[in-house]
């Protein structure tokens, strides 16, 4: 059931209300203080509250501050203020501050139950659309929610505008290609060419042609003058792709190019001054190979004046349902078939999976899934993923560990008083008590503060 705090000091209205809105679950609050408390324990998308409170019932200052706190604490919240008949200007400065919608009494349970629905919708439909946008921060290519990746993403807004040459470092298959794209789609070159070279599939003998281009006549075969990647670049952005595998002989030249923009073709004497903005990648450990004299040092150094790590996906916990949900629709599309989405042991499988291979594995057995499944739902056999090793403890870990911070924080917070530790944690003192105890985390009690 769909909870909604009732913030109300008459009791003959509160059984009223209990009796109209039987569908919802109801939570009641008769002052400012229980209504911010209740707020934190249960926190309600949807909150009906009495402007007239007490210690000032005949007036609507206090109605209107306990709107303003609940604003502060929970903005998304849809707070419908309840008034008296003659009550339209307060009714009027609870919008002007905030509120969703008002109701005047007397109370008619049709009506009512007609604006909570409709401000439960419009709920929903913010909570969606602001997942959404967490989903893909900056650039429709990049998906997911978690931490590191919105970080990553904030760091791409940041340097996307500059000219600052960038190292994306990430391991084979995270998505590098995909974050110098947005690099490029965010920065003033957007509407000039995004060029990409991998160093590491293009034979040593060649990758110089290819990098600088060459004359006519500069080897057998060279029939006439050819642009090399740097020029096809010219105005726009460059990738030089999995830069740790370029040979050293070629390192010396690439070096002179960052620092004067400058190339010379193969086979060539004239100078050529080039606009191109450099983004380099590699899974590589690049200062191991300049400690190993594998790559220079002043090349490291002159590619990476900023570096961005791109998470594995192992480390991105629920993004791989995202990713695999949006990777679905897509195959779905490209194949025309009809898979409708995963089982549950097929998520928590893909979620334990170790995705050596990334994002680009992940592709690979879904692409493979879709084709094959024999059901509209996508089962761990499909996927080629064993269920065998899934720990089913971990998600108790992860709440121990995450109700273990918060207290500790809460506890710091509010100067080693426990029930102001409650109150802001949103629980009971008791079950405060009872956290403490289950998490041995006695140091709290003998160290309590009195309030």
């Amino acid at each position: 059931m769909k909870t909604i705090l009732v913030i109300e000091d008459d009791i003959g209205i509160q059984k009223q209300l209990k009796w109209s809105l039987s569908d919802y679950e109801l939570v009641f609050a008769h002052d400012r203080a229980s209504a911010l408390t209740q707020l934190r324990r249960y926190e309600p998308n949807v909150v009906t509250l009495d402007l007239g409170l007490p210690p000032d019932p005949a007036n609507a200052s206090e109605g209107l501050a306990c709107l303003n706190d609940i604003l502060t604490i929970q903005p998304s919240c849809k707070i419908i203020v309840i008034t008296g008949n003659a009550d339209n200007e307060h009714a009027l400065k609870a919008i002007a501050l905030g509120a969703y919608d008002y109701y005047q009494k007397p109370l008619d349970a049709d009506v009512l139950n007609i604006i909570l629905a409709r401000a439960f919708k419009i709920s929903e439909l913010e909570t969606e659309n602001r997942a959404l946008k967490s989903a893909a921060p900056s650039n429709n290519d990049i998906i997911g929610n978690s931490e590191s990746i919105l970080k990553a993403c904030r760091t791409v807004e940041k340097i996307a505008p500059t000219e600052i040459t960038t190292l994306l470092l990430g391991e084979s298959g995270t998505g590098k290609e995909v974050f110098a794209r947005s690099i490029h789609r965010q920065s003033p070159r957007a509407g000039k060419p995004f060029v990409a070279i991998n160093c590491a599939s293009i034979p040593e003998n060649l990758l110089e042609s290819e990098l600088f281009g060459y004359e006519k006549g500069a080897f057998t075969g060279a029939n006439k003058t050819t642009l090399g990647k740097i020029e096809c670049a010219n105005g726009g952005t460059l990738l030089l792709d999995e830069i740790g595998d370029m040979p050293l002989s070629l390192q010396a030249k690439m070096l002179r190019f960052l620092q004067e923009r400058v190339i010379e073709r193969v086979g060539g004497r004239q100078e050529l001054e080039v606009d191109v903005r450099v983004i380099c990648a590699t899974h590589r450990n690049l200062a191991e190979m300049v400690a190993a004299q594998t790559f220079r040092e002043d090349l490291y150094y002159r590619v990476s004046e900023i570096t961005l790590l791109i998470p594995p996906l192992r480390q991105r916990g629920n993004d791989i349902i995202i990713i695999a949900k949006a990777l679905l629709g897509k195959f779905n599309q490209e194949f025309n078939t009809h898979v409708q989405g995963f089982t549950e042991s097929a998520m928590q499988a893909m979620l334990q999976h170790a995705w050596p291979g990334n994002i680009r594995e992940l592709q690979n057995k879904l692409k493979s899934a879709v084709i094959l499944a024999d059901s509209k739902y996508i089962t761990p056999e499909d996927l080629g993923l064993s269920m065998r090793d899934i720990k089913i403890d971990t998600l108790r870990k992860v709440r121990e560990l995450a109700e273990t911070k918060a207290i500790r924080q809460a506890y710091t917070l509010a100067s080693g008083n426990l029930s102001k530790t409650a109150d802001s944690l949103g629980i009971t003192r008791p079950t405060l008590y009872a956290l403490i105890d289950k998490y041995r985390l006695h140091d709290l009690r003998n160290t309590e503060t009195e309030g």
